[in-house]
This record gives structure tokens, C-alpha cells and sequence, in this order.
């Protein structure tokens, strides 16, 4: 007789390192240029430094961070050009997850994303960024989720690894858009709710051409002027 299956088993610790970190990544945890550290990440992990060591390696060959030839940890800056292909890989595969998605909604979904879109307006003026771009992260996710297509989820969260940096510091910027530019969650919800799944992905691939412009003229990239300082001018003083 086969022992029973224990169901508190958990992965090895390198995957238990890995997944913490990566969506941390995707969750904008780290800014660009953050060096991260081995024996604190360890630290706060509660696991030794060999399972952390493995993980950013498996990071690097993701490209979701650079390794410096002593072993640092480097989330990198991305260039203009690589920014903007990234907007442009994006605004292809994330409409499509939406299409996918339409025809599976149910009520509770839609009633899920109707919660978010209400609490996204009422972080705007809370002074909390994280919570801004977490509403956000958790709308765009409940619909990528629905379409129940493992293989392009892991190529979306592949390139919110690059994406979540970068946005976690333009977070001040972003939130001081007017509302009406902030996203298109109204009008993709409401293309949602007629089943009218295409509408809602150009919705969505005109808000992802619009904050890839709007950011292009707003932050700093690697190769641009200035751009190895830490602390960008876009940001409230002591943040």
C-alpha cells in the first residue's frame, strides 16, 4: 500500500526561492539598478544562501536580472529600444489572452473586476502607489488567468518580470496621470460584460501603446543622460 500523499509538502527550496523572487519582480518589489542581496534575501527568506544563489541564476537566464562577474545581483535598466519592443511583445500577447478569456467569464468574475476597477479609483488620491499599481497588476491578472492558457500566462508573466521594475519607479508619475488616462479598465470591462471580447483587447492594446508613449517621455532608460543615478527626479523627494 502506497503511503498516503501529504499535502503540506512543499517544493525544494531553490523553487521556493525562485517563485518569491520572480514575483517580486512581477509585482515591482525592485526598481532598476536595486543590487540584491544574497545573504539578505536568505535572510528574509529563511533559507541558506544556496537556494537564492540558484535562483537568480535561473532569474538571469530569464533576463529578469543581470549578474555581475562576482556573483551581485543587478535588476537591470532597460534601454529605450528594448522598452519599446517590450510594449510591442506586450500589446500583442495580452489582447489575445483577453480574447481567450471572454468567452469563459462568469458573474463572479466580472463581479471581481468591477470591485478592482472601483477600488482603483479610490487609491488614486490615497498616496499609496503600491497599492495603485497592485489593483492594477490583479485586474489584468483575473482576466489573464480566465483564459485558461498556461503557456502564454507564462509568457505574459516572463515580461512583467522586465515590465514590474521599471513601473514600480515610475509609480509616483503614473499615478499623477490624469484618470482619464490612467488605463481602459472601464471600457474593457464594459466591452467584458457584451461579450464583446475583441473590443475589449484593442482597449487593452491601446493602453499598453499608451503608457509604453507616455513613459518613453517620462523616465530615464540605460544609455540615456544621467540614467545610472538611483533616485529619479520623477519621484517624491525622500521616497
Amino acid at each position: 500500500m502506497n503511503p498516503p500523499e501529504s499535502h503540506s509538502a512543499l517544493p525544494p527550496l531553490e523553487e521556493q526561492a525562485y517563485r518569491r523572487l520572480r514575483q517580486a519582480l512581477v509585482e515591482g518589489t525592485f526598481a532598476p539598478g536595486d543590487k540584491l542581496s544574497l545573504r539578505r534575501i536568505a535572510t528574509s527568506l529563511g533559507t541558506s544562501p544556496m537556494p537564492v544563489r540558484a535562483a537568480l541564476r535561473r532569474l538571469a537566464a530569464e533576463q529578469a536580472l543581470d549578474l555581475t562577474p562576482s556573483g551581485t545581483a543587478i535588476v537591470p535598466r532597460l534601454t529605450r529600444a528594448a522598452f519599446l519592443e517590450l510594449g510591442e511583445v506586450r500589446a500583442a500577447l495580452e489582447p489575445l489572452a483577453l480574447r481567450l478569456a471572454a468567452p469563459r467569464l462568469d458573474a463572479a468574475t466580472l463581479a471581481t473586476l468591477e470591485r478592482l476597477l472601483e477600488e482603483h479609483a479610490g487609491v488614486r488620491g490615497s498616496g499609496r502607489p503600491e497599492d495603485f499599481l497592485r489593483v492594477d497588476r490583479e485586474f489584468l491578472f483575473t482576466l489573464y488567468r480566465m483564459a485558461e492558457a498556461p503557456l502564454l500566462l507564462g509568457m505574459i508573466e516572463s515580461l512583467w518580470l522586465r515590465r514590474g521594475p521599471l513601473f514600480w519607479e515610475a509609480r509616483w508619475v503614473l499615478m499623477g496621470r490624469p484618470a482619464e488616462h490612467a488605463h481602459r479598465h472601464a471600457p474593457i470591462l464594459q466591452a467584458l460584460r457584451l461579450g464583446d471580447g475583441m473590443a475589449a483587447a484593442r482597449e487593452l492594446e491601446g493602453e499598453i501603446r499608451d503608457a509604453t508613449t507616455f513613459l518613453l517621455g517620462e523616465i530615464r532608460f540605460a544609455g540615456d543622460a544621467g540614467a545610472e543615478r538611483e533616485v529619479l527626479p520623477l519621484l517624491r523627494p525622500g521616497d
